[in-house]
């Protein structure tokens, strides 16, 4: 084996994530244009843009809640392009939406069991719901609280967690500090910072283009469903397109 083809068999082993010339159209609409991106493991990755540019959709074609026209995701490598959503879960990727979407009607520990429905040790499900107790406090005082009578940093917390129930490998958070008070942001992102230290993979769309950059490792900038920028985070921070754009 010459050098070469070492190192491809290197970069492949250590990566997670691989999306190929990925088309999604609403109707239409073309929504995303030739994505191209790729995801190491251990990883944070940003995806930032503005509204409507294609990032929201970029993490419900990897999640396979919405269907791609063509190209391809690829995942610890499986081609994973036609696989249905609940199939996508299980393989390890856990999607955390945007507006948090919890379960209104359901307790704090009703939802966490939720997010654990496909895994069958019922022992390591308890042990890692008291692993979330105690990462998130708040949620312990209130497991037995609807998730509806939360409040809005309390809630993403809880979806946060509820998403990590799954044991995932690779992790999709969608606008985690939308709506959110700067101290409950700073919360948010030092948990994601931690979850980053326990091994999960991080793929990350965030209105806060500052903070997701300085948190992230790499960046891809989305501009009308294409990628148009892409880099190192902390070099993207000094690009004058993005700081202009993106960064006030």
């Amino acid at each position: 084996m010459n050098t070469n083809e070492r190192r491809y068999e290197d970069k492949q082993a250590f990566t997670i994530l691989e999306v190929q010339n990925l088309d999604v159209n609403y109707g239409g609409i073309q929504a995303l244009k030739n994505i191209n991106l790729t995801i190491q493991k251990g990883e944070v990755v940003t995806l930032i843009g503005a509204n409507g540019a294609g990032k929201t959709t970029t993490l419900r074609a990897i999640s396979k809640i919405v269907n791609s026209k063509s190209g391809e995701i690829i995942y610890s490598g499986r081609n994973i392009t036609h696989r249905q959503a609940h199939e996508v879960v299980k393989l390890g990727i856990a999607h955390c939406p945007e507006g948090r979407r919890v379960l209104a009607r359901q307790t704090v520990l009703d939802n966490l069991l939720l997010g654990a429905y496909i895994r069958t040790n019922q022992v390591e499900v308890k042990a890692d719901i008291q692993h979330q107790f105690d990462l998130f406090p708040r949620l312990a005082q209130r497991r037995n609280q609807l998730a509806g009578t939360l409040s809005g940093g309390e809630q993403q917390m809880l979806a946060i967690a509820r998403a990590v129930m799954s044991k995932p490998k690779l992790l999709l958070l969608d606008e985690p500090s939308l709506g959110l008070a700067p101290a409950i942001v700073r919360e948010i992102f030092s948990i994601i910072e931690n979850l980053r230290a326990t091994g999960v993979t991080i793929l990350l769309v965030e209105q806060n283009a500052n903070l997701a950059l300085k948190i992230a490792d790499r960046g891809y900038v989305l501009e009308a469903g294409s990628i148009t920028l892409t880099g190192v985070a902390s070099e993207l921070i000094s690009e004058e397109r993005v700081r202009k754009a993106y960064l006030g």
